[in-house]
């Protein structure tokens, strides 16, 4: 699922498909094409698009979720056609504003993996939120940081999550006690921090960056306050980070110098790492990339109005 950027309130979201191949020699040069399986409207661009990881329900219930100024839940489905095309519905408008109908803009949100009926946001309101999706209730909410929350991901398992914002910190937040939480990192110059990425393989290990910044932070958060790893290699600044789904020791960066980056992280604690193991050149700056949880051969990227698909 892919959102498009437009300054103004009319934006969509699309659904794509890669093509299956038949065998056919007609198809020969066109099963690796994508194309468009579903595109309804969304007000104001996507902050984050996130597929539900439920896969309890067998593929019986495919529920998609985007931000912007509220959290809304899609429920998309096959439209019985046979052409491979889907129908939506919005389940669910969720607003974090108890006292009123208006809210302020969501930066972010996760999926919980290990309980998929748990939904975090992150707020400019300096607030997370923590959602029930089947009663669409909050199930609380707490002032994250001092300013804007521009990240928020959850650990392994489905009570940690941690959040990132324009105060310059890396917070850890426990559901089981949220009167306290644990500040992991703050940068040099208090300087905001914009994405945040939790190792699902190893969940000692998060990695995060700065704004305008061209370095990725690696952070255990056994020993806080000092990352265990600063990766460069990037020409302009990094957009988005995704560790691997499969491994716990790679994680793909990409930025505005149009690289995707892979990165072995295996000894990091004992030398710098100094280069990625692999490099991809786009055409444009990439401003996003998701590496599939069940096609971990695969890593997206988005750049301009293209959408790409590397394999690994």
């Amino acid at each position: 699922a892919i959102g498009s950027y437009v300054e103004q309130y009319s934006n969509t979201v699309q659904i794509v498909n890669k093509r299956p191949a038949d065998g056919s020699e007609a198809d020969y040069g066109h099963s690796n094409q994508v194309y468009m399986a579903c595109e309804f409207d969304h007000p104001y661009p996507c902050t984050k698009i996130l597929w539900s990881p439920d896969t309890r329900s067998g593929g019986a219930r495919d529920l998609l979720a985007t931000t912007g100024d509220y959290l809304r839940i899609w429920n998309v489905t096959d439209d019985g056609s046979g052409r491979g095309t889907l129908l939506h519905k919005r389940e669910a408008l969720l607003n974090n504003n108890k006292n009123s109908e208006y809210c302020a803009p969501l930066t972010s949100f996760d999926w919980n993996e290990t309980d998929p009926n748990i939904v975090g946001t992150s707020s400019i309101d300096t607030t997370c939120t923590i959602w029930d999706v089947t009663t669409q209730t909050a199930r609380t909410q707490l002032i994250a940081h001092d300013r804007e929350v521009f990240d928020l991901a959850f650990a392994r398992g489905k009570d940690v999550f941690a959040s990132v914002g324009a105060d310059g910190s890396v917070r850890m937040f426990d559901l089981r006690s949220l009167e306290h939480s644990t500040i992991i990192y703050e940068s040099p110059n208090l300087d905001p921090l914009l994405r945040l990425a939790w190792n699902k393989q190893d969940a000692h290990y998060l990695s995060t960056f700065m704004v305008d910044s061209r370095r990725t932070i690696i952070l255990d958060i056994r020993m806080p306050s000092l990352p265990v790893v600063e990766l460069g290699g990037h020409a302009g600044c990094v957009n988005a980070t995704a560790w691997a789904p499969h491994s716990s020791c790679h994680l793909c960066t990409a930025g505005d110098d149009s690289q995707a980056l892979i990165w072995d992280l295996s000894q990091m604690s004992k030398r710098p790492v100094e280069d990625p193991i692999l490099a991809y050149n786009a055409d444009g700056e990439i401003n996003n990339l998701q590496w599939s949880k069940s096609q971990p051969d695969w890593v997206s990227i988005a750049f301009a109005d293209k959408l790409q698909i590397l394999r690994v």
